[in-house]
């Protein structure tokens, strides 16, 4: 539990936090860039969805913290598929296949990385078809990209009023010290790992819920967040309704980036069969707060609330489709 009296501080500190902040600098990209979430292909989803007959094709990519390809390389070339393939998931995708471009000072330094991508590659049935390398640089970098296709979207851009927010994380892990990674999937079967990720496209297409969100830096605020600026509505969290595993500070728990992490926009009649598809195949899933109107992002406790974003006063990600609807 949180003490309501520690709200302030605690929203103060999700405020700072260096998950939200890395979050701000995609408003600096989109904007340079002329990107936002209106057009044929809006932006500010998880991947960019691509029309395509009868779906959607899904691309999406990620590139990795040089302190942490450093780090721990091994896991590094892990991530890259695995955080792909849940942004894929997060919007109603399944896979089909990755890429990469990996930097490395000599073919020693890139084995750690590669032989990480292989593993998580093998383990999640995705094949590699490509990518670029470079063995004769000064430090390790990793990006990976996922192509991957969906029959029907979930999408960021889709919460409305009323929605409440089912968040779904698997606790089956532990901390990949000194980050505030939670990964629970190095030391899964591969069933497991397909058929975890597979319930997001099979709630899209059971028309349970059409919106949603991978948790990434930031954790569940900060995802929520720019969940709520996409769709242009606002959202409150009930943080003592957010499960958290044993042996975890809340507060710390509320700031993690789970290997495997949803949040999904779902009609109040159909949350119980959305928890319960979930906690089916053991992953944990609670009812967490709403999406309402106005345009602020709050944490409750106790019947205090705090903001932690306030899109009137300064966008996230600045990729609303509808530029100040959220104000």
């Amino acid at each position: 539990m949180i003490d309501a009296a520690m709200l302030p501080a605690l929203a103060a500190r999700l405020r700072a936090g260096r998950g939200l902040a890395a979050k701000r600098d995609i408003a600096r990209v989109a904007a340079r860039l002329g990107l936002s979430g209106t057009g044929a292909i809006p932006v500010g989803d998880d991947c960019a969805a691509i029309p395509d007959g009868d779906g959607f094709l899904l691309l999406a990519i990620e590139g990795f913290m040089n302190e942490f390809v450093a780090g721990d390389p091994w896991f590094a070339g892990w991530c890259g598929v695995m955080v792909n393939l849940s942004d894929v998931a997060a919007m109603g995708g399944r896979p089909i296949a990755v890429v990469d471009a990996v930097w490395a000072d000599g073919e020693a330094g890139a084995e750690p990385v590669l032989a990480g991508l292989a593993a998580a590659a093998e383990r999640y049935g995705v094949p590699v078809v490509g990518g670029h390398s470079n063995l004769s640089t000064d430090r390790g970098q990793l990006s990976v990209a996922v192509l991957g296709r969906a029959k029907r979207l979930l999408t960021s851009f889709a919460a409305e009023p009323g929605d409440r927010i089912v968040a779904a994380i698997d606790h089956r892990g532990r901390y990949r010290e000194p980050f505030s990674n939670f990964e629970a999937a190095t030391d899964a079967p591969a069933e497991r790992l397909r058929g975890d990720l597979a319930l997001l496209p099979e709630i899209a297409e059971a028309g349970l819920s059409s919106a949603a969100k991978d948790v990434s830096q930031g954790g569940i605020p900060g995802t929520l967040a720019m969940f709520a600026e996409a769709s242009a509505v606002g959202a409150v969290l009930d943080v003592d309704r957010v499960p958290v595993p044993d042996g975890v500070a809340p507060e710390r728990w509320l700031a993690t980036f789970p290997s495997y992490g949803h949040l999904l926009a779902v009609k109040p009649g159909d949350v119980d069969t959305v928890v319960a598809r979930f906690s089916a195949r053991g992953i944990v899933a609670a009812d967490v707060g709403a999406f309402e109107p106005g345009g602020r992002v709050d944490v409750r406790a106790g019947g205090r609330r705090e903001t932690i974003w306030d899109f009137a006063r300064e966008p996230l990600i600045g990729c609303s489709p509808r530029p100040g609807a959220a104000a």
